[in-house]
């Protein structure tokens, strides 16, 4: 009898993923003329995960164009961002495209980023279950717990790590994965807009951090007049500054509580290496589909001996 394999989600952060392919790997198009390197790259990272991470279940959540809650809580969220150049945004929507042709269940919603889902997913799923999350994007860290992990793309598209909740708080000095969004409140986020502290980076937000516990302990007991090892000058841009830190707070956090109309069976992988063999020499990746013919011969062969 066939031994039940392990149940492992894997949530793909589908948007990351194809913005690193895209900025790593230099342009390539194929014999139609059409952008792909985005493309490739992304498929050569999904390859890498699933051969490391071997899910039964698959979700690419994708952002949505529209405005999210963020955006309607400030406004500046993610302004300073230059517009998405044309060649990666039909990559993106070709990508969805061909995820769904090789067995990857698709989704984006309207008002959350593919972050949300992924934290509401992961939130649900890791009840009972191993959860993996792949991403280029360390917002993610705040997600990870004892049956949560991160596949981090950490530069270009082969330098990844999967992170434990211990291996992530060891990078965040030993606070608790959780105290991540104080963090970010401190610190900001220039990439997202988000505005923290002036004054404060990474190294002093973990500093303050540690001391005070989280930025609602930090300023009521400001409030009171205590400051513990404060510089004069922090503590003053933190007085002055105090509704940003709220706000910044606010809008790195991760939403974990969005319900949606599928369920874990939909995400189902079904890893059919004929049709995906058929997408790549579509896409004009015969390389890729070569190599993969190979191995499935390969693997035939020595399952012929195996009496």
């Amino acid at each position: 009898m066939e031994k039940k394999r392990k149940e492992i989600v894997l949530l793909l952060d589908a948007n990351s993923i194809i913005h690193r392919a895209f900025h790593a790997l230099p342009p390539l198009k194929n014999k139609k003329g059409e952008d792909v390197g985005a493309i490739y790259g992304s498929l050569l990272a999904f390859f890498s995960i699933i051969d490391k991470i071997k899910p039964t279940h698959i979700i690419a959540a994708f952002d949505s164009p529209a405005k999210t809650f963020r955006h309607k809580k400030y406004k500046e969220y993610k302004a300073k961002r230059p517009k998405a150049k044309e060649e990666l945004i039909c990559q993106i929507k070709a990508m969805r495209d061909v995820f769904k042709k090789i067995g990857v269940f698709v989704f984006a919603k309207e008002g959350l980023e593919a972050d949300d889902i992924i934290g509401s997913l992961a939130s649900s799923f890791s009840k009972k279950r191993e959860v993996v999350i792949a991403s280029g994007d360390r917002d993610v860290f705040q997600l990870a717990d004892d049956n949560i992990k991160i596949h981090s793309l950490r530069r270009g598209i082969k330098d990844t790590a999967l992170y434990s909740k211990k291996d992530i708080e060891e990078k965040f000095d030993r606070l608790p994965v959780e105290k991540i969004v104080d963090i970010k409140a401190l610190q900001g986020d220039a990439s997202d807009n988000i505005p923290g502290v002036s004054g404060i980076g990474e190294k002093t937000a973990i500093k303050i951090i540690k001391e005070f516990g989280n930025i609602e302990n930090l300023y009521a007991l400001l409030e009171k007049g205590e400051s513990g090892s404060l510089s004069k000058k922090i503590e003053e841009n933190l007085k002055k500054e105090e509704k940003n830190a709220f706000l910044s707070k606010e809008l790195a956090t991760i939403k974990r509580d969005a319900t949606f109309n599928f369920s874990l069976s939909d995400l189902y992988f079904n890893y059919n290496k004929k049709e995906l063999e058929k997408v790549l020499r579509e896409m004009g990746f015969n390389n890729i589909a070569n190599k993969m013919e190979k191995e499935e011969k390969e693997e035939k062969k020595n399952r012929s001996f195996n009496f």
